[in-house]
């Protein structure tokens, strides 16, 4: 994903779009629309703008003269954060998109319980939600434990789709935890915080001035 498309994709309702395509499959303006709760109109604007910016295309011999279906064409999880971070033009696009995604990435976690009820068996025994937070680690260990988990994830999902198969999310997260306070040394020693610049020290100047020494020439 390059700065442009971003910028494009930054969008809440874009963005919920998008993901209606991915999880679920085409679909019109209209009904998405009324999943959203946002006029035809609305809906189709922001629609064209993700197809213009290659994120959906239209669907071959399904869609009419007034109404044209859609479907995902990319994925947008392949966003290297690094590579917008550090541009003051493309920072505050970055915020929404990783915001936004977080807020999706909740709400199907939560779905994943609420909706258990309408899973076979075989399905909510295979589905997981694990957490592993308080582990020590240093940032290359995370690092490499990052690259191992990408690399079984993307061996498992690589090939001709299984017999039996349906739409799985997948969510992985990982990141240091920012000690909010000292009362642990022991815990506060080696914080990825990083460390704030010492501030200036200032000379102060005395209340009055000093008065020359009588016997100095």
């Amino acid at each position: 994903m390059n700065a442009r498309s971003l910028r494009a994709l930054a969008h809440p309702l874009r963005m919920r779009l998008l993901e209606m395509l991915r999880l679920d499959g085409p679909s019109t303006g209209t009904l998405l629309a009324a999943r959203v709760g946002e006029s035809t109109g609305t809906v189709s604007w922001h629609l064209r703008h993700l197809a213009e910016h290659g994120f959906i295309e239209d669907v071959p011999d399904r869609g009419t003269r007034r109404e044209r279906w859609w479907r995902a064409e990319v994925d947008p999880s392949d966003l290297r954060t690094s590579d917008f971070r550090e541009d003051p033009e493309t920072r505050g696009a970055l915020d929404v998109y990783m915001r936004e995604s977080f807020r999706q990435q909740g709400e199907r976690l939560m779905e994943s319980f609420t909706d258990a009820d309408e899973m076979g068996p075989e399905w909510v025994n295979a589905r997981t939600a694990s957490d592993w937070s308080g582990a020590r680690l240093t940032a290359e260990q995370l690092a490499e434990l990052n690259r191992r988990v990408v690399d079984l994830i993307s061996q498992a999902t690589r090939g001709p789709e299984q017999p039996g198969a349906a739409t799985i999310v997948l969510q992985f997260h990982s990141f240091p935890h920012l000690p909010k306070n000292a009362a642990d040394p022991a815990k506060s020693a080696g914080s990825p915080r990083t460390p704030r610049p010492a501030e200036p020290t200032e000379t102060t100047a005395p209340d009055h001035p000093t008065e020359p020494d009588e016997d100095s020439s």
